[in-house]
C-alpha cells in the first residue's frame, strides 16, 4: 500500500489515501464528499517529494472535480421540482410502512391441484 497525499482544488482540503497503485495525470478516481455522498475527480498533476524518512518518494496528487460532476451538481441545486427540506433517511422512510411490530410470516399454497380423492 502506498500512503497518497491528495490536494482536492474544489474544496481547498488536503486527505491522505492509502492506494495500490498512483493514478496518472488524466485518469479519475470517486471520493468520498463532505455530504456523504461520492463524486468523481481528475487528476490534474502527480508529483514526488523525498520523505522526511530515509531514502522514500511519496506522491502527492492534485485533483479537481470532473465537469459532468460539477454539472450534475449544479442542475441538482436549481431542480424547483425537488423539495429538500422534505428529505428523511430511507430507514425512517421505511419505518412509516413497517410500524413498529415484528413482520408475521403468512404461509401461502402454491400447489394448485385439485384434490380429487373426496
Amino acid at each position: 500500500m502506498i500512503d497518497v497525499e491528495v490536494q482536492n482544488e474544489t474544496h481547498q482540503s488536503v486527505l491522505r489515501l492509502k492506494v495500490l497503485v498512483v493514478p496518472r495525470i488524466g485518469e479519475g478516481l470517486r471520493l468520498l464528499e463532505p455530504n456523504g455522498q461520492w463524486a468523481s475527480y481528475d487528476v490534474l498533476d502527480v508529483w514526488y517529494q523525498k520523505a522526511e524518512y530515509g531514502d522514500v518518494w511519496v506522491p502527492y496528487l492534485h485533483v479537481r472535480m470532473s465537469e459532468g460532476e460539477l454539472r450534475a451538481i449544479d442542475i441538482e441545486a436549481r431542480n424547483p421540482m425537488v423539495d429538500r427540506s422534505q428529505a428523511v433517511p430511507i430507514e425512517d422512510f421505511l419505518k412509516k410502512f413497517e410500524g413498529t411490530e415484528e413482520h408475521r410470516v403468512t404461509p401461502i399454497k402454491l400447489d394448485l391441484t385439485e384434490d380429487v380423492s373426496a
